[in-house]
């Protein structure tokens, strides 16, 4: 197997605090990498290492073959990178903005306006390319700085946490322009708070926290490590979660967690729940819901570290490179 992006043990501090600490990542070539994690877990730091704007303070890392470090100029030449705020110089149309990265990549003029008109068109952005991006919605701008990432037509894109701020509907739009790109064959490492969105796009998924690498695998395979599925039930009487809580608990042999006036526990084994169910009503506990569902990328995240995946706080992943 090709890997378009090898890592292995990196490291970065900010003083006493360890940004990254012995971080190893494999993206085969073509495919679709999630890394999740809360503000400050690491990830825009392995993203700006991956991509040459941060030197590492132990390990190694080769994006296409070339290291990041010592052939920094040939990694360049072959990846994008959109961060998490739109890089678009406001006072140029979205024409002169594309053209402008076109010419800095040593584009003839006449290439550089024929891939930006390219690019708009993909994104479908054709009608506003004549207009001051000042006045692009807040999803548009995202649109343009994809493409303007995308002027170079690079094997690697990067994408740290690119939906940032975006209200539903611009964010469902850029995933199927990431799809799209996945189509094409680009290999992307996309970092995101948004579980969901990495649960649509990714095919493989490493979860970061406190600057580790604390889980991999697929969704799927992710949410197995929690149970297959999970168990809710709300009994009538508020007076009874404790008692629906010790039944679960004794039945499927771990702890589970109460919140809401609802008893959630993960289930590896769906014929657990039917002996729940007669243990509940020969205590006379009566439930008001009961429902049995896939368990999701929230709950394993919260499995893992103990802590939702949003998490506000600033940490010194933020520190400029």
């Amino acid at each position: 197997m090709r890997y378009a992006i090898q890592a292995q043990g990196l490291a970065k501090h900010y003083g006493e605090t360890r940004a990254l600490d012995g971080v190893d990542l494999e993206v085969p070539q073509g495919r679709l990498l999630g890394v999740l994690g809360p503000n400050g877990a690491g990830k825009t730091t392995a993203v700006r290492i991956l991509a040459t704007l941060l030197r590492p303070d132990g390990g190694r890392a080769q994006v296409g073959g070339f290291d990041v470090v010592r052939q920094a100029h040939q990694v360049r030449s072959l990846i994008g990178l959109t961060g998490q705020y739109a890089a678009v110089d406001e006072t140029l149309t979205g024409v002169e903005n594309l053209v402008m990265i076109g010419r800095l990549l040593d584009m003839t003029r006449a290439d550089a306006r024929r891939r930006a008109a390219e690019l708009l068109e993909r994104f479908d952005l054709t009608d506003a390319g004549g207009r001051a991006t000042k006045t692009y919605s807040g999803g548009m701008r995202r649109r343009l700085d994809l493409a303007a990432s995308l002027i170079g037509r690079p094997q690697v894109l990067f994408l740290d946490e690119p939906t940032t701020g975006l209200d539903p509907r611009s964010r469902t739009e850029l995933w199927g322009v990431v799809r799209g790109l996945q189509s094409d064959g680009v290999t992307v490492l996309l970092t995101t708070q948004y579980l969901e969105e990495a649960d649509q796009l990714a095919d493989d998924i490493v979860v970061f926290d406190h600057g580790k690498v604390i889980a991999t695998g697929t969704s799927d395979e992710l949410k197995a490590t929690i149970g297959g599925q999970v168990l809710e039930v709300r009994p009538v009487e508020a007076a009874h979660l404790d008692l629906v809580a010790r039944v679960v608990g004794d039945i499927l042999g771990a702890e589970p967690t109460v919140s809401g006036g609802l008893v959630r526990a993960g289930v590896r084994d769906a014929a657990a729940v039917p002996a729940i169910v007669r243990r509940l009503d020969d205590l006379g506990v009566i439930a008001s819901e009961l429902s049995l569902r896939k368990s999701s990328l929230d709950e394993v995240f919260l499995a893992l570290t103990g802590h939702a995946a949003v998490d506000k706080a600033q940490l010194p992943e933020e520190v400029p490179a």
